[in-house]
């Protein structure tokens, strides 16, 4: 399992697929005919909230296909049906997801009619209200037909996105658990999901059904402190599981309180979610079925373990610089690979080679420097590294040495008379692939160190960090899809401090 996440932490790249979205239903969702609300959207960063869904949509988050394990899971944010917790439980779940060579569809089910534009304190002072159970009861089984419904529409459309239909399951988180839970009962084969993971799910009696003697093996998380009390809704589906000899595996935290999902609090339900993997390890759906790819994921550890050669046809075939040429090379990791699909336009023409590959570290880069930068004789190298290194892809290492690998780059460079660019390290506040390491200060840190031996050695000092950041020392939301990779409205920024490092590195006589 360790060599498998490694692996994929080390080559699946985050630009093979964009996301695409889907309606749930060809025209309007079955009993919400009446329904004039229209989706919106409120909050940033860590608090986004997606409200008024009342045409249901399926978002799909589509692995590298190389690592495509053919599993596929349909990820139900929560928000009490008046809203979906759409980046705690959902983007940052599907991106973790997809780390695993697993497709993730973010299922956004139908919810109540928010009466204003701020859909969290709307919910809080509803909850306070003796009516709130009223005012919920006809949306429930709205949503939960939602849940179903994406289940046969991932199944029938399986092919088209490269999964596996007898490998569909579906994880929830509070009201989108009871969406999850409620699949696992009076299902039909085609809405039947493979396995269920309802997280802090609201799953009433009520709500349940009979366990079936083809019951889906179930894996569920709560806190025991939760203020909703819901964890007793988690035994209670535990305890009917292991009545009927189904498999089941239930994690009760001490801590954690309701809602936690990707959020990290410096406690055990922080690594909730890498249970879940082993969970699926174990129930064989993080092993592709294709023995070809089963074979890419076994060999992605392989001893090429900084991936020199996925360069080399195309070094060999560049010619030496013309004369008068001032080529430049971009080394770097998924955020300078990213670059060339987000915006191929800024390469094409010009004699710039991007040589970045998704989910390297420094000691990886500087392994393969000769034969991706130096071999090809530029003018100007700019190196942007670090960030996978304070996520720790490749395990834990010191900052001083990531600082001292890039530091070696650029001697590298100097002495085959190459002038260098060092890039700061982009802003970021949170992994969605490592949610247990907060990167922020270390980002600032590192930035410091790499500001400082450029500064002292006449280096040009590319600072991308302090255009990008924002408030809570991340990417901005309009700037990245994930808070670590920048979108096209993010390289947008970087292009011209890019351009305008490289006319400054060129004039300088060393």
């Amino acid at each position: 399992m360790k060599k498998l996440i490694t692996a994929l932490f080390a080559f699946v790249t985050f630009t093979v697929n964009a996301q695409q979205v889907i309606p749930l239903y060809p025209g309007v969702a079955p009993g919400s005919e009446n329904w004039t609300y229209n989706e919106k959207v409120a909050g940033t960063g860590g608090n986004v909230l997606v409200y008024n869904v009342s045409h249901p949509t399926l978002t799909v988050y589509r692995p590298d296909p190389a690592f495509n394990t053919g599993t596929a899971v349909i990820v139900c944010p929560g928000g009490g049906f008046f809203y979906h917790s759409i980046k705690y439980e959902g983007t940052d779940v599907a991106w973790w997801l997809n780390q695993k060579g697993i497709t993730a569809i973010i299922l956004k089910y139908r919810l109540g009619e928010s009466l204003t534009n701020e859909p969290g304190k709307e919910l809080s002072d509803n909850m306070r209200k003796s009516d709130f159970v009223d005012k919920i009861k006809p949306i429930i089984p709205l949503s939960i037909a939602d849940g179903k419904a994406a289940i046969a529409y991932v199944r029938a459309h399986a092919a088209d996105y490269g999964i596996d239909p007898n490998r569909i399951g579906i994880i929830g988180f509070s009201a989108g658990g009871t969406v999850a839970a409620s699949s696992a009962f009076n299902y039909t084969p085609e809405n039947k999901p493979d396995f269920v993971a309802p997280i802090y799910a609201f799953m009433p009696p009520s709500l349940q059904g009979t366990v079936a003697d083809d019951a889906p093996p179930l894996f569920l998380a709560a806190a025991f402190n939760d203020e909703l009390a819901l964890e007793a809704h988690s035994v209670d589906l535990y305890t009917k599981w292991k009545a009927a000899k189904h498999s089941a595996e239930l994690h009760i935290y001490a801590k954690g309180g309701h809602g936690f999902g990707l959020r990290r609090q410096g406690i055990p339900t922080d690594s909730w979610i890498d249970r879940f993997g082993e969970w699926l390890d174990l129930q064989g759906f993080m092993k592709a079925k294709d023995p070809k790819i089963e074979a890419a994921i076994e060999n992605a550890n392989k001893p090429d373990w900084p991936d020199i050669k996925k360069y080399e046809a195309e070094n060999a075939a560049i010619a030496s610089p013309a004369s008068g040429e001032k080529r430049v090379v971009f080394m770097g990791n998924s955020i300078t690979e990213g670059w060339k699909y987000a915006d191929s336009a800024f390469f094409a023409g010009r004699p710039y080679f991007d040589r970045g590959i998704s989910g390297q570290t420094t000691p990886q880069m500087l392994v393969r420097f000769r034969e991706d930068v130096i071999s090809l004789k530029p003018s100007v190298v700019v190196i942007l590294a670090g960030i996978n290194d304070i996520a720790e892809n490749t395990g834990p290492i010191k900052l001083e040495n990531t600082f001292g690998n890039i530091q070696s780059m650029a001697e590298l460079a100097r002495q085959a008379h190459i002038k260098v660019v060092i890039s700061s390290v982009l802003p970021a506040n949170h992994f969605p692939w490592r949610p247990s390491i907060i990167p922020t200060e270390k980002v600032i840190q590192l930035n410091k160190l790499l500001k400082a031996y450029a500064d002292a050695n006449g280096i040009v000092y590319l600072d991308y960090y302090s255009a990008m950041v924002d408030a809570a020392k991340g990417l901005p939301a309009n700037l990245s899809h994930d808070g670590v990779h920048p979108t096209l409205a993010g390289y947008k920024i970087m292009e011209p401090l890019a351009e305008k490092a490289i006319d400054e590195a060129i004039k300088r006589k060393k």
